[in-house]
């Protein structure tokens, strides 16, 4: 891995066992506990991104991805929502100066991140009149700030862009009813006829291309990372810590489990033996190609260099084989695991449910993820919208 980025994190091994004491309590909540987010407002996580003109610590983007991957060992809803949460403070410090100052100056920003165009701005003297309708608004429960994707301008030349608003003009939808994921609390969000300042938007394409206004405004190369590459490497890392997770407990209990009808504990079996071999190896594979990914994008984003689409193609086609692959080793273990491990209160079947979730996120289509890295590899052209 990233041997800098466990050096950079605030979060512990005590901040991570904790989140698996509460990991049943989150999932009932359907949101994290209230314990929680006073340990993540202590720990200072969410800033670690932030610019340093704002009290963050401003530090390497890579370093954000070791400590979320880590949290997964204890509650992988819990680590996707709180990496979310810091990596939203890198998107609002793509914003320009003003919108930052406005928000930072609440104090730590929790701030869900819809980007889904699903709304509209409608342009108006200042800014644009805001409505629409976003799903998959991770961490809205306890959230102070929203930014939400919509199409703006006039209609013959609107834009995608990214919108910041206050809680205050954002109506939150209880509708997160999952059978994994549950602690994430990422309900539907509503917002109706808002007016948003110009400061307070900026273009997709800037932030896709990471181009955005912060990028110019911050002395760092964090905030020149691309979009995609960060987004999908970084929800990636949930999936990743559970299955190492899921690796680890597969071992421990392999010299206690004596299976029925033989007489013989598990570890004595060559297949039991041969299933944890093949998930280690698979598991330092993906850890390498983690590693490999996030230096090459790094280098290019440190010497100022364009970031190509290839290139981000291929950081968010290596995300969704992270995730296709940790799930296929939680079900490689969990299938020699014996009906026990799906008792509500083991965490091999939490596991297994939440990476099944969260491999639904649009980031992480395997057969979308593949096709545009191997369509930008030969050259060919690809949709205008596609995420990359």
């Amino acid at each position: 891995m990233l041997t800098s980025t466990a050096a950079q994190s605030p979060i512990g091994p005590a901040f991570v066992d904790r989140l698996a004491e509460r990991a049943r309590e989150a999932e009932e909540l359907r949101r994290l506990p209230a314990a929680t987010i006073e340990d993540l407002r202590e720990s200072g996580f969410t800033e670690l991104l932030a610019p340093a003109r704002f009290g963050g610590r401003q530090a390497d983007f890579p370093a954000i991805l070791d400590p979320v991957r880590r949290m997964a060992h204890g509650c992988a809803s819990s680590a996707w929502t709180i990496g979310f949460y810091a990596l939203h403070n890198w998107l609002l410090a793509l914003f320009g100066e003003q919108a930052q100052a406005e928000a930072f100056a609440t104090g730590p920003v929790l701030a869900p991140a819809p980007l889904a165009p699903t709304g509209r701005g409608t342009p108006t003297a200042g800014g644009v009149r805001l409505s629409g309708r976003w799903s998959w608004a991770t961490g809205a429960m306890h959230a102070n700030w929203f930014m939400v994707g919509a199409l703006c301008g006039p209609d013959d030349g609107f834009y995608p862009a990214l919108a910041l608003l206050p809680t205050s003009d954002v109506e939150v939808v209880d509708v997160w009813h999952t059978d994994g994921m549950r602690a994430t609390g990422s309900n539907d969000v509503v917002i109706t006829d808002v007016f948003v300042p110009e400061h307070r938007l900026v273009r997709a394409a800037d932030i896709y291309a990471g181009t955005a206004p912060g990028a110019a405004l911050h002395d760092s190369p964090t905030y020149r990372w691309p979009l995609v590459p960060a987004l999908a490497l970084l929800a990636a890392m949930p999936a990743l810590g559970s299955a190492e997770r899921v690796a680890d407990i597969y071992a421990e209990r392999l010299s206690e489990r004596v299976l029925a009808y033989e007489g013989v504990k598990q570890k004595d079996k060559p297949m039991a033996q041969a299933r944890l071999g093949e998930a280690q190896v698979r598991l330092r594979a993906l850890r390498g190609l983690l590693t490999e990914t996030v230096t090459e994008i790094n280098l290019l984003v440190r010497t100022g260099d364009p970031i190509s689409r290839q290139t981000r193609g291929q950081g968010r086609l290596v995300a969704a084989h992270i995730v296709h692959e940790s799930r296929s080793v939680i079900g490689l273990l969990l299938s020699a695991s014996g009906a026990s491990a799906h008792f509500v209160d083991n965490p091999l079947q939490r596991a297994k449910r939440d990476v099944d979730v969260l491999s639904g996120h649009a980031i992480f289509d395997y057969d979308t993820s593949r096709e545009l890295a191997g369509a930008l590899s030969v050259g060919l052209r690809i949709s205008p919208i596609a995420m990359v």
